[in-house]
């Protein structure tokens, strides 16, 4: 099935927590090349503090030296809001027979079920949650029903399936938050050993996360 990994997100700023989820899934997963895609309108949440055409410049800088990371830019320049269901529909249409495998964290995976048209996600891929040692995934309500009738403890299925499975994966979590990535950087601070040297310079030379005037 040549697997596809597929890892969205804001990415205001992409920084080394992301890359090495993505990073370790790539490895461990022994999947064919992960696709980094930079979120357009993203529904159910404020506007990215960077412009979509900085956030994607820094993508594409920090996986520069990395050939297994490919860059999709397809949210961005979608108009209107970006929902994943269209994203997904849209790669499986370009990828009918191969395995297309949505890396998802542990809170993002817990916030599925608000999602628009989710119940559909698994017909188009297979879930894959990166998440700290020793968590459980949930065994009630909707996503409890998605464990039992969805759930693999094994890698193989991600191979020999398309879609439909869920796959949680144990990862090294090194704890960065975008959002304190950020108000680390508006108040003047460097983030150098958080992001890429390559992300840091951009940001330096924008300046896309100066202080916003009231």
């Amino acid at each position: 099935m040549h697997p596809i990994g597929l890892f969205g997100g804001e990415f205001d700023p992409i920084h080394n927590g992301h890359l090495r989820t993505a990073f370790e899934l790539w490895q461990e997963l022994h999947l064919t090349e992960v696709r980094i895609l930079p979120t357009g309108s993203p529904p159910h949440r404020d506007p990215p503090y960077a412009s979509a055409e900085l956030r994607l410049q820094m993508v594409r800088a920090a996986v520069a030296d990395q050939p297994a990371f490919v860059v999709d830019d397809r949210e961005i320049r979608r108009t209107g809001i970006s929902y994943s269901v269209d994203t997904l529909t849209e790669l499986r249409a370009e990828f009918p027979d191969r395995s297309l495998c949505l890396l998802l964290g542990m809170d993002a995976f817990l916030g599925v079920p608000n999602w628009h048209r989710w119940r559909e996600i698994l017909g188009l891929a297979h879930i894959v949650v990166a998440t700290r040692p020793g968590w459980k995934a949930p065994t009630m309500g909707p996503l409890g029903e998605v464990m039992v009738d969805h759930g693999t403890g094994t890698i193989r299925d991600l191979h020999e399936r398309p879609a439909g499975r869920v796959y949680v994966h144990a990862n090294t979590q090194l704890e960065i938050s975008s959002t304190e990535l950020r108000q680390l950087i508006i108040a003047g601070r460097d983030p150098r050993y958080l992001v890429p040297d390559a992300v840091r310079q951009i940001i330096r030379e924008t300046k896309c996360y100066a202080p916003r005037q009231r």
